[in-house]
């Protein structure tokens, strides 16, 4: 996405260019909200989230990420720790084992966050489903939602 240039002339009104990014923009925290607010009124934890309406939110929310700037290397750490959770859980089976590490992901993406800006709409997407973490079958909804996102965001031709 090219970056929107101001009239070089403060007496010619801004183009319709403004007002489709303004559009854009707003598209997006609708797809950011959306997700949000169907991740924190799942009756039973994340496992409950359809997952058809999963790949569609991620569907659209890959691509606003992409969008963003956001990098896989600004959220790499991230990324890696579930991968690690992922590993950690299939060898033993047991939720229990890795519940605590699941909620310090929160942290990881919020320093992600803190470093990057295109990193705060994943953190606050991805911080609403850890909260709804609380089983083996929850967190692999988790991962099932991030290897998604991360995916449409690739498909965009994100880094």
């Amino acid at each position: 996405m090219t970056k929107l240039k101001k009239p070089s002339n403060p007496s010619i009104p801004q183009t319709n260019m403004s007002k489709t990014q303004n559009t854009v923009d707003e598209n997006a925290k609708t797809i950011k909200n959306e997700i949000i607010k169907t991740i924190k009124n799942l009756p039973d934890g994340l496992k409950t989230y359809p997952i058809r309406d999963l790949v569609k939110h991620a569907e659209q929310f890959g691509p606003y990420l992409k969008q963003q700037r956001l990098e896989t290397n600004q959220v790499r750490k991230f990324l890696d720790a579930v991968n690690r959770l992922k590993a950690d859980l299939a060898e033993t089976g047991e939720f229990a084992k890795v519940e605590t590490e699941v909620v310090l992901l929160k942290p990881k993406l919020a320093y992600a966050a803190a470093r990057q800006k295109a990193a705060k709409p994943l953190d606050e997407v991805m911080s609403a489903a850890i909260d709804k973490v609380h089983s083996k079958e929850d967190f692999e909804r988790l991962v099932q939602l991030l290897e998604s996102i991360i995916a449409y965001h690739k498909a965009e031709g994100g880094k």
